[in-house]
């Protein structure tokens, strides 16, 4: 049985996600030159919690 997406709409879709790994790249690098900068704790954690704590809410159809 083939697949019903076409390669260029999987190549779509591949790209989206490597834009969005580098968006929040770009966020945690500033989140963390913020955190340096004020003495705070590394926000890493804290960003890949709550974007972990979204995907579960959004599974469980609670957003």
């Amino acid at each position: 049985m083939r697949a019903k997406l076409d390669a260029e709409t999987l190549l779509e879709i591949i790209l989206l996600l490597i834009l969005v790994w580098l968006v929040l790249a770009v966020i945690d690098a500033m989140l963390g030159l913020v955190g340096t900068i004020l003495g705070l704790f590394p926000f890493t954690n804290i960003i890949g919690l709550v974007i972990a704590i979204l995907i579960v809410l959004w599974l469980l159809d609670r957003i």
